[in-house]
């Protein structure tokens, strides 16, 4: 009797994948889309996933860095306290540093608005065979920049260009750019790690009342916490209009950190391996140059030890 195939890996991570994911196609509606999410799982089940997919990622890694075809770029967006930076450092530990990069984007330095605002970013892009990750990205500009018009009064755009249209415009070049990207071999996965208001009030009450994590409070995260409708507002502007088949956004549900991991960890995996990653081959002349080699090596261990 033969023995039944195994499923793709790609269809196995897809219960955690596809229910969150955007690619432009039909509606869409933030407020549709859960907190508290936990895939009907509890957490224990949860951290078997997530440290399978670890290895497999540390897998794909090697194979993406080896071969040096492709790039992936993997952009993380969310309110304070959604839980970016433990996510990252979660689902990549154990992955080679060597080929996985890591950028942050501040406040702009004087030398950055002189330049148009997608240029920073491009400077980080990772190269091929490399993993890129963007800690906030150039969407900032389509989030805080839109929620603090002060903010974009600096930026030294001519005057006639600030139209009422220009978040639709940057909506636009941010696309473009993406699906340019696209075309030339970096895959693009965009996550909004989606907290509740309730779950930040409870992570930034922990970073009150914990000494270990007082360093990560700011009072502007209060400020920015009592702009939260405007906040939600734009993200689900941005959401929909950015969401591209090339580029797709990932809502992930991130009030249960664990299961945020799981959507994340198996979104990046799922997609790798769709990328039939594989080490070069060596020619032939190279195998038998390595055989000689390898025979004096050989040879030569043999005579130190007589």
């Amino acid at each position: 009797m033969s023995k039944k195939p195994s499923q793709p890996l790609s269809a196995e991570l897809k219960p955690f994948v596809a229910p969150f994911r955007y690619d432009g196609s039909g509606e869409f509606h933030l407020k549709s889309h859960t907190t508290a999410e936990k895939g009907g799982m509890d957490k224990e089940k949860g951290a078997e996933i997530i440290e399978a997919n670890r290895k497999r990622l540390n897998d794909f890694q090697e194979k993406l860095y080896a071969q040096d075809r492709w790039s992936l770029l993997l952009i993380f967006q969310g309110m304070d306290a959604a839980g970016k930076d433990s996510a990252i450092k979660s689902v990549f530990e154990g992955v080679n540093p060597q080929g996985c990069e890591v950028a942050s984007f501040k406040q702009p330095s004087t030398k950055e608005l002189d330049h148009d605002f997608m240029w920073r970013a491009m400077l980080a892009l990772p190269e091929r065979g490399r993993i890129g990750i963007f800690n906030r990205s150039y969407y900032e500009e389509c989030l805080v920049v839109r929620v603090h018009p002060e903010i974009l009064a600096k930026e030294k755009i001519p005057k006639r260009l600030v139209t009422k249209n220009i978040w639709r415009e940057r909506f636009e070049d941010i696309s473009a750019i993406e699906r340019y990207l696209s075309r030339n071999g970096t895959v693009i996965l965009k996550f909004f790690l989606n907290v509740s208001k309730e779950e930040q009030r409870q992570r930034f009450l922990d970073r009150l009342e914990e000494p270990a994590k007082n360093w990560k409070f700011s009072m502007a995260d209060i400020a920015e916490r009592g702009l939260w409708a405007k906040y939600q507002a734009a993200y689900q502007d941005m959401i929909h209009h950015t969401a591209t088949k090339e580029a797709p956004w990932h809502i992930v549900p991130a009030d249960h950190k664990w299961f945020a991991r799981v959507v994340i960890g198996s979104t990046i995996v799922a997609a790798l391996d769709k990328l039939d990653l594989k080490f070069p081959e060596v020619d032939k002349a190279d195998l038998s140059e390595f055989k000689k080699i390898r025979d004096a090596l050989l040879a030569e261990g043999k005579g130190a030890k007589k």
